[in-house]
């Protein structure tokens, strides 16, 4: 149900509401009992699978897997969001692990169906695929599981590897959760030592004052120094894992093409989009003098990357960041507007810091017709409010593809991050539209290229880490070997632009997507230079520019990416199209060094 606000509304810092899923953790054993009887009739399902059934039987087969997945991703949706909420909850904690061992149950049952499919040759199954209009969804599913096939194992393995994934690697990804979640730093300020979490701390590594952010980096690294072994055996665990089921079993190329092919993105693609990113570090380096200079310093230190131009430690009050988004997105598009309204309205947003939550910012849809849940840690940074901006951005292309099967709602992770950097965008250019002032202007500008250094060239040196530290684990290479390698990649990317301290060689430990999703963070960098050349298209086109846009968010993951921005005139095997993002940064850059002042 749409819940209307009226204009004006206030909203205030505060927890989510998760009774849009279960009204109580007590309502689980329903829901249970309903995936069981659920499951035992898909079960039932098994012998008819053959070449020759007709198209109309496999549909209704595929229809009642979808019911399946709705059903058990509701519960696991609450019981993840619960524990997110409060990752020290016992009662969380204990309900998550019996609700993934339950669902983790239900998909081994089920898991015949995905693998009778792919086991069809291409003549067998093509008589199969529904052919309706109305179909559209659950064709294109079909069709894609194939790009499966040839990694695909037998029944039995399958069934083993979920069971390996949940109380294997999956159990020490939940301890790496709990043990990052649970850390707390002190931080001396003004003659106070305060007890922070991990996000309070890093408001202050933004701070104006070069011995906040100092002491806050060395509190940061400090702890997670000594936790450093713990730490460093979890991310060899999951290297090996990650090698020996995609490589070893499954026959995957590179641990790399594991990740590419779930992001349906050539390989080629991928290796133009980090080439073209390496090509360009000299424009960040020499972003990083300029900042120097502008910061009074003979040269940048790690320190001062995130350090603000202003010399003002405003706070920005939560109601008034929330009205500034949605007034933004209502510029660009009163529909935007309305969608993002809904995540307030509906309580489905968790803005609020608090000890045990779970740092950082995320977005989660549970179900496609169901408002996405979104969580940020809001501390009063102008960079909170571009992360609420973002993660709104996230929330309302789900919305917008909320039309779409469970089986295709999703977009493919780097199409994923489209929505949400735009909508940075927009605020930014909000921003110097209406600002006259040159030191001002610097600052918004400056802001940019910070955060297009973070997105893109920041990302994708994850992933130059992320392979060498691979191929180095399977090696013998201890955490202090993988932490000589990190900063190796460090000098790299800043040659001699910028001073590292030895603390940053512990930096790798606090990036969750290093252990959770291996090679993830490139989806970052394609949906920041993506968006880049999205926007500047706006700029060309105005108006025009929103219908097409409108309907690529819509696409969620019911096409091949190749395919959705094909019909955009983008090629991204070209590496003409990442270096026109590169293009627009160096603008950017120019008139910073321009401005005088």
């Amino acid at each position: 149900m749409t819940v209307l606000t009226e204009p004006g509304t206030t909203y205030q810092l505060g927890p989510w509401d998760l009774t849009g899923l279960l009204s109580d953790p007590g309502e689980a054993t329903e829901k249970l009992a309903a995936i069981e009887t659920a499951v035992a009739a898909f079960e039932r399902r098994r012998e008819s699978l053959r070449p020759d059934m007709e198209p109309a039987e496999l549909l209704a087969t595929l229809r009642h897997y979808e019911q399946i997945l709705e059903q058990t991703r509701l519960i696991s949706g609450y019981a993840s969001l619960w524990f997110y909420s409060d990752t020290r909850h016992q009662k969380a904690i204990t309900f998550r692990s019996q609700v993934q061992q339950a669902t983790t149950a239900a998909y081994n049952r089920i898991l015949f169906f995905t693998l009778w499919w792919r086991s069809l040759t291409d003549e067998e199954a093509a008589p199969l695929l529904p052919r309706g209009a109305a179909d559209h969804d659950q064709r294109f599913y079909l069709e894609d599981l194939r790009r499966y096939r040839r990694y695909t194992l037998d029944e039995k393995s399958e069934q083993l590897i979920n069971v390996k994934d949940d109380n294997g690697i999956g159990a020490v990804l939940t301890l790496y959760s709990m043990l990052t979640n649970r850390l707390e730093f002190v931080l001396e300020v003004d003659g106070a030592d305060l007890r922070l979490t991990r996000d309070e701390l890093m408001s202050y590594a933004m701070s104006p004052r070069a011995e906040l952010r100092i002491a806050a980096y060395r509190e940061l690294y400090r702890v997670y120094g000594e936790e450093a072994t713990i730490l460093g055996q979890i991310y060899v665990n999951r290297v090996r894992d990650w090698h020996d089921e995609s490589v070893v079993l499954r026959g995957y190329p590179s641990p790399i093409a594991v990740r590419n092919l779930d992001n349906d993105i050539p390989d080629t693609a991928v290796e133009v989009l980090l080439d073209t990113i390496r090509d360009n570090v000299p424009l960040f380096q020499r972003y990083f003098r300029l900042k120097a200079g502008w910061l009074g310093l003979p040269k940048l230190r790690r320190y001062d990357l995130y350090a603000p131009l202003a010399t003002s430690d405003r706070e920005i009050p939560f109601p008034d960041a929330a009205q500034s988004v949605l007034e933004t997105f209502r510029s660009f598009h009163p529909r935007f507007a309305t969608l993002a309204e809904r995540v307030f309205a509906e309580g489905r947003l968790d803005s609020e810091t608090r000890k045990g939550k779970r740092s950082g910012a995320f977005c989660s849809t549970v179900l496609p017709r169901l408002t996405p849940w979104v969580l940020v840690n809001y501390a009063g940074r102008v960079r909170d409010v571009a992360t609420l901006a973002h993660e709104l951005g996230h929330a309302l292309h789900s919305m917008l593809a909320q039309e779409h099967s469970i089986l295709t709602h999703h977009s493919s992770l780097p199409l994923a991050e489209t929505a949400s950097v735009f909508a940075e965008m927009l605020m930014t250019d909000r921003l110097l539209r209406d600002e006259k002032n040159p030191v001002t202007r610097r600052e918004i500008l400056a802001t940019a290229v910070d955060d297009v250094y973070a997105t893109v060239l920041r990302q994708a040196c994850f992933v130059r880490f992320e392979r060498v530290a691979h191929e180095a684990v399977l090696a013998g290479a201890s955490t202090e070997d993988l932490c000589d390698l990190y900063m190796e990649n460090l000098e790299e990317q800043f040659g001699d632009s910028l001073e590292v301290s030895e603390e940053f060689r512990y930096e790798w430990l606090s990036i969750p997507h290093l252990f959770r999703t291996p090679f993830y963070c490139y989806a970052y960098s394609f949906g920041q230079l993506l968006v880049l050349a999205l926007y500047r298209r706006y700029q060309e086109e105005g108006e025009r520019f929103i219908p097409g846009y409108v309907e690529l968010l819509a696409s969620g993951g019911s096409e091949h990416p190749q395919d959705i921005l094909g019909r955009m005139g983008i090629d991204i095997t070209d590496p003409a199209f990442w270096q026109g993002g590169f293009d627009l940064v160096r603008g950017y850059i120019d008139e910073l060094e321009a401005i005088k002042g």
